[in-house]
């Protein structure tokens, strides 16, 4: 892992702090970005998209189905279903905050959110422009739907180029700092991300970066590329597979014989 803004420190002290805040990062067309539909049940919270008539699992819906759940239980049980509720949806929010926050930063709009929420999310954000985004010279496309055909779909934040690299970037909020192995998910994320973006676009995005921030401005930054970056699209893979496994149980669980059904049908049927 990286430490916070060695790669943007130098670049900083160049421009000023302001010009980040506000400039307009430069935007390149190299790549044409396929649109697609996001789509959530909201009787079991999960999502997918519908890209060009195909409905695909979103990559947090696989990640989130296979995932070991006890750590969660386990918390949960600390603090309580209620306290555990008011956490999660007062993270959820300022993260979404905040990811609005940046998205209209690379963009170059003009935003500002004036609430509680968005005054808590608005200088984590900036911690972000500030630490790590500063190396980025060219962005691709910012919330970007990708896709790999028949199998997965999902939104990232930022495709540009980064140091000289091509890059997929996703942002975090965190209530606190994270150790390496508690962001396991989020590098399978990325992975999967770039596998797909390879796969339709024909690139070779040889680095993922996860910019994550705490309410408190604690700046973390986890990078990894080539070697690192292979070894977690197999993992991905890997709980893609158990995935497709479980899908697979759930639908044979619930498949029904229709012959036997029209069978059952006839016999209540009256004379």
């Amino acid at each position: 892992m990286d430490g916070p803004g060695l790669n943007g420190t130098n670049y900083i002290e160049k421009i000023g702090l302001k010009d980040i805040r506000n400039g307009k990062m430069k935007k390149s067309n190299k790549y044409s970005y396929i649109q697609g539909k996001q789509i959530t049940d909201h009787e079991t919270g999960t999502r997918v998209y519908d890209v060009v008539g195909t409905r695909l699992p979103s990559v947090t819906t696989v990640l989130g189905a296979t995932k070991n759940q006890q750590f969660l239980k386990d918390w949960k049980a600390k603090v309580g279903n209620e306290e555990a509720e008011r956490i999660t949806n007062l993270s959820s929010k300022r993260g979404t905050a905040m990811h609005k926050f940046l998205e209209k930063h690379i963009q170059g709009t003009g935003y500002d959110d004036l609430t509680e929420i968005g005054c808590q999310a608005k200088p984590m954000a900036e911690k972000i422009m500030e630490m790590g985004l500063a190396p980025v010279e060219e962005y691709y496309g910012s919330e970007v739907m990708l896709h790999y055909p028949g199998l997965y779909a999902g939104s990232t934040d930022l495709v540009c180029m980064h140091n000289g690299l091509e890059t997929i970037v996703d942002f975090k909020q965190s209530n606190r700092p994270k150790r390496e192995e508690w962001v396991s998910d989020y590098y399978m994320q990325i992975a999967a991300y770039c596998m797909a973006h390879d796969e339709v676009y024909g690139s070779k995005i040889r680095q993922g970066i996860i910019m994550i921030c705490t309410p408190d401005l604690y700046y973390q930054e986890f990078k990894f590329q080539d070697a690192m970056l292979k070894l977690w699209k197999h993992r991905w893979l890997g709980r893609l597979d158990m995935y497709h496994e479980l899908e697979r149980d759930e639908k044979e669980r619930a498949k029904i014989d229709p012959n036997k059904l029209l069978e059952e049908f006839e016999k209540d049927k009256p004379s």
